[in-house]
């Protein structure tokens, strides 16, 4: 098996079971490993969170490069695309909600590297929203990205908790609201 099925494994274990229930013995059962074979690699439970912290990032990672560079999309549509991709990850039965925030709970120490693993997605992503809010030339992208990230958090968390796509659908209807708001904003429409 290779390292990134294991990975897979893993990520989808801690979505349904969360990182405090989530053993390597569990991923080693569901890669269909022996645990010695498994702890080779990865010799304790924060390891492996590590390393599938590293390999989510770096799935999004390729997830908005993609997203960036797709011409056929508005910039109002990349920046709603990943209610999209939350919509079809609740319809598959999974529920990422947001491991990067929950990781932060079990390893508050800023200096420690899953907290700043964590830390660094969640700042990536700012950057996205800024990025796509600053082409669209809204009035002040850096709060309204503020805003469309904690209302995207927000829904992150619930999924963790409720497993709801309507809780999807709400949060893709506040930040619709937030981007046309800011919209008339910068088009004067609010002075």
């Amino acid at each position: 098996m290779q390292r990134e099925d294991v990975l897979g494994k893993a990520l989808q274990l801690l979505e349904i079971k969360g990182i405090a229930d989530t053993t390597l013995e569990m991923v080693a059962n569901e890669a269909n490993l022996p645990l010695d074979d498994l702890q080779r690699f990865w010799p304790d439970k924060e390891a492996l969170l590590y390393d599938v912290l590293r390999y989510l990032s770096q799935q999004v990672d390729i997830w908005r490069r993609q997203l960036m560079l797709n011409e056929a999309l508005s910039s109002e549509q990349k920046l709603l695309a990943r209610y999209s991709a939350l919509t079809e990850c609740v319809s598959n039965n999974r529920y990422p909600g947001c491991l990067f925030i929950a990781a932060c709970t079990f390893y508050p120490d800023p200096e420690h590297p899953i907290h700043q693993l964590a830390d660094l997605q969640k700042r990536t992503a700012h950057a996205f929203t800024h990025e796509l809010l600053t082409k669209l030339e809204v009035d002040d992208p850096t709060m309204v990205a503020k805003q469309m990230e904690l209302v995207l958090e927000g829904c992150l968390s619930r999924l963790l908790v409720k497993r709801s796509q309507q809780d999807v659908d709400t949060a893709q209807r506040l930040a619709e609201d937030i981007l046309r708001f800011a919209q008339c904003r910068s088009g004067g429409a609010l002075t």
